[in-house]
């Protein structure tokens, strides 16, 4: 039989999974890694770990399915990461990721200037210390040697993709959420470079996101016996993991948003071409041809239920059972409120310094309270982000996807603040999905994925009318202390 494989290179693992050609799930096989915090306001994490789980993710693929024969394997990948590298392709730095702050001051004063208001509406890409424009800033500023010395600025796709075939290339789609790119042109913008000082000869070369590769006859000998399975196989470098999210989910087409929480989060609809904002207060990147998507991602999704069981709390039960305290509580958490900023903020603030402050503690209190005041914070910033997409096309339907969706109460959070039906993906790995609808489309295959809705969340009006004044208090809970950060 023949299979396609979708890779999704995330933040704290890499996922592959197999697809039948009618869209059903062969196999999956995944692969987690760490995130360095070297100093504050850093974060980092080993590229070769990177690489090492993708190619421990294909080899299990293949390993479970011996008899059948891999037609492509299509990427997903995390968007804003920069590694520098030499002049002997080796990394000068870890893999800055998306979390990484530490030219958060530096953003703050550019996206105050006519020249960042400027590269905004170019790239589509928010003045943010998420940016690798912003990074690579910092770079020339406080390691002006590690700046020189780089003879490629790349992300962690690009890393893998060199690693297997030699050649630094990357996406449309990723590369448009560099800060370099002009999003209208597809191609990296000529006056950004020359303020930056660097040229195209320091950046890969763009691809689409339908771009083939076959591995080469020789690559690193320890890959190139791990792969060997993959030696007819075609790679397809895809897109980025937010834009097939939005694709695997079904999240396409007019009056649909796709909501994602997963270590972060995010909301996003699709648009036909770039769209800004007066305020800079949203992205828009490409997706794939003639598709862009519009939205906002939170530093800030389950890693807040993540720091709160493991930092805070120091609970060693299971996550599910963790997170099911909280569904003995009524909606609103008997008006405990977290303000969830423990990474800083991207949309909708835009603001590096925010930090995490609960309101509202009172003796009645309990660890239950906290677990679910941290989830319903989330879902409230998601929609402080929705809000702003829903002036621009309005929206009936949400499709969600990432780990929350793995907690009915959190979904049912979701469909009540925004008062909207939620459809949940039967498939849980969207961008897995997303990414093998580009490789379909790549090698122009006769085969269409059909995207199942596993289960349909209604709203609860009651439930909607507290999670609004929960909503309108965080706003105004953050204007109040947003000068103490």
């Amino acid at each position: 039989m023949d299979y396609f494989i979708g890779i999704d290179i995330g933040t704290t693992s890499t996922k592959a999974v197999a697809f039948s050609s009618t869209g059903v799930v062969l196999a999956k096989q995944s692969s987690g890694y760490p995130i360095l915090h070297p100093q504050e306001n850093q974060s980092e994490q080993n590229p070769q770990e990177i690489l090492d789980a993708v190619i421990h993710c294909l080899t299990g693929i293949a390993a479970a399915l011996p008899q059948d024969q891999p037609v492509f394997i299509s990427f997903s990948s995390a968007m804003h990461s920069l590694i520098l590298m030499d002049e002997n392709d080796q990394p000068l730095t870890n893999c800055i990721i998306w979390a990484d702050n530490r030219a958060g001051e530096l953003a703050v004063a550019l996206k105050q200037t006519p020249q960042g208001e400027k590269y905004y509406h170019s790239t589509g890409v928010p003045i943010h210390a998420m940016s690798p424009l912003c990074k690579m800033l910092w770079f020339k500023k406080n390691e002006p040697l590690a700046f020189a010395r780089c003879t490629k600025f790349i992300g962690i796709k690009e890393f893998v993709f060199h690693r297997l075939f030699g050649k630094y290339i990357v996406d449309t789609a990723i590369a448009s959420a560099t800060g370099l790119l002009n999003s209208v042109a597809l191609q990296w913008e000529a006056n950004i470079l020359a303020d930056l000082g660097i040229e195209k000869s320091h950046l890969s070369s763009i691809v689409a996101c339908t771009h083939i590769e076959y591995l080469p006859a020789k690559i690193e000998s320890n890959a190139a016996e791990q792969l060997k399975a993959f030696k007819q196989t075609a790679f397809v470098i895809g897109s980025s993991d937010g834009a097939l999210a939005n694709l695997g989910s079904g999240a396409t087409v007019a009056g649909s948003m796709a909501v994602t929480i997963g270590t972060s989060s995010a909301a996003r609809v699709v648009t036909s071409q770039l769209i800004t904002d007066k305020s800079m207060r949203t992205f828009c990147y490409h997706l794939n041809g003639e598709q862009y998507i519009l939205g906002g991602a939170s530093s800030n999704g389950a890693v807040v239920i993540q720091w709160l069981k493991e930092q805070l709390l120091k609970d060693t039960t299971a996550y599910d059972e963790f997170i099911h305290l909280a569904t003995n509580v009524a909606a609103g958490s008997d008006e405990l409120l977290l303000l969830p900023y423990i990474l800083g903020e991207r949309a909708p603030l835009w603001n590096p310094d925010a930090r995490g402050v609960y309101f509202g503690l009172d003796i009645k209190h309990t660890t239950a309270h906290l677990i679910r005041a941290a989830m319903e914070s989330v879902v409230y910033n998601v929609y402080s982000i929705g809000k702003i997409l829903m002036e621009k096309s309005p929206v009936t339907t949400i499709y969600a996807n990432g780990g929350f969706t793995e907690s009915p109460l959190w979904v049912q959070v979701l469909a009540d603040t925004f008062n909207l039906p939620v459809n949940v993906i039967a498939v849980e790995e969207c961008s897995a999905l997303g990414a093998v609808m580009v490789g379909i489309q790549a090698l122009a295959l006769p085969y269409t994925m059909e995207i199942a809705v596993g289960k349909t969340y209604e709203p609860d009006q009651s439930n909607h009318q507290i999670y609004q004044r929960q909503c309108s208090k965080m706003e105004r809970l953050y204007e109040l202390v947003k000068d103490e950060f």
